[in-house]
């Protein structure tokens, strides 16, 4: 089968279409609760707080999560956790038009999504491998996430701009995109483990974490993303950014979440058709130093304009060092393992973008938005300093198995 004929694939189709649904209902939501709650509070704390509690499942579950992508059949517990955040959104929905939501009750649902995107990332990524070959992966894994970039793209415009008519339109369109998820994961060959995780030992469900420390590329990769986006991260605050910097509405809020995701598209498209071969350590690491200097940009910039421009170069970096992470993890990691390493994977990056947000939070609540977003993007840039002397394999890494 060549690259070409993955437009054909129809099980590739089906998870390429549900990445879409599912992507740009988070986005439309993610707009709403941020421009919601910084709404009802004026607070950056609270914004931090909601990337705390969507967070706080991957903790809580972490030893779980692997075990249930391992044990159990993965297309039905993607279907079941897409279920799942229908209810969120519905949730919200309601409260919207009852007029009793509230910050508690935000908190409530980013609970809820993020216990359901904790189950769900495991089992949708340990999916792939077993619907495309091994050597078209790496263009599979491209493609999906120009799935979610496309979304990524257009949701967050429209749920700014749905914002501004009414908040419970957003919240609807939300669980509508979820609700066509959830079907097509139906359209999928079922996908149950052989030979995987059996109980629910204490060493059974640690073996991920073994896994991946015995493995220093793979943890050097990991822990790499984990720290950057942690430190750099500016998502939570892009309501504050949008309402009190840039002077925009629901609207420019809508385009500075969409910002990201036009570079990480472009990119997506073209690693697609030209994969990266060679060199990939290095081009990891200076993607990641090009990610952070793209947020002190960022943090730096009074003009609307200049803060599109970089959070598009942000997207461009971010997207090359998600597609050299993911493949030669999943390439590197035997198909019993899968759904516990991504489990403990899905950990750094839940760590990487919720606790991110809110120690986002707390920063610009104590330094404020723009120095609290500068020094995290200087921060980024130290740490891959720090990594490329800590993990010299993973810098001189040439290919990507």
């Amino acid at each position: 089968m060549s690259a070409d004929s993955l437009r054909h694939h129809r099980p590739f189709l089906a998870f390429w279409s549900a990445q879409v649904m599912t992507a740009g209902g988070f986005q439309v939501l993610t707009v709403a609760i941020g421009w919601q709650m910084y709404t009802l509070t004026g607070s950056a704390l609270d914004l931090g707080l909601t990337g705390l509690f969507e967070f706080l499942p991957r903790v809580l579950f972490m030893l779980q999560i692997g075990h249930v992508a391992d044990k159990y059949e993965r297309r039905l517990i993607c279907a079941l956790t897409k279920a799942l955040q229908v209810a969120g959104a519905l949730l919200l929905f309601a409260g919207s038009i009852g007029g009793w939501l509230n910050r508690e009750t935000i908190f409530a649902v980013a609970f809820l999504l993020g216990t359901a995107r904790a189950f769900e990332m495991p089992a949708m990524q340990a999916l792939l491998p077993g619907i495309v070959p091994a050597p078209l992966l790496p263009t599979a894994v491209a493609a999906a996430a120009s799935a979610r970039q496309a979304a990524i793209i257009i949701a967050p415009a429209i749920g700014g701009f749905l914002y501004a008519v009414g908040p419970d339109l957003t919240y609807g369109l939300s669980a509508l995109a979820y609700a066509v998820a959830t079907g097509l994961m139906f359209a999928l060959p079922q996908q149950k483990p052989q030979g995987g995780a059996q109980k629910a030992t204490l060493d059974n469900l640690l073996a991920g974490i073994r896994f991946i420390r015995s493995r220093p590329d793979i943890f050097g990769a990991i822990s790499l993303d984990l720290f950057a986006v942690l430190l750099g991260g500016a998502t939570a605050l892009l309501p504050i950014f949008a309402k009190d910097i840039l002077h925009t509405g629901p609207w420019g809020l809508g385009l500075l979440r969409s910002a990201p995701a036009v570079g990480a598209i472009a990119t997506s498209i073209w690693l697609a058709h030209f994969p990266l071969r060679q060199r990939v350590g290095r081009t990891m690491f200076i993607a990641v130093a090009v990610f952070g200097v793209a947020t002190i940009v960022f943090g730096l910039s009074t003009q609307f304009w200049l803060s599109l421009a970089a959070l598009v170069v942000l997207g461009v970096a971010d997207m090359i060092s998600m597609v050299i992470r993911g493949t030669f993890v999943q390439l590197e990691t035997p198909d019993t393992m899968r759904g516990r390493v991504s489990a403990v994977n899905g950990l750094f990056i839940g760590a990487s973008n919720q606790l991110g947000e809110f120690e986002s939070g707390v920063t610009a609540a104590l330094l404020g938005p723009m120095l609290a977003v500068v020094l995290g993007g200087v921060g980024t840039l130290a740490v891959v300093v720090i990594w490329m002397r800590l993990f010299p394999t993973l810098a001189q890494r040439d290919t990507l198995h």
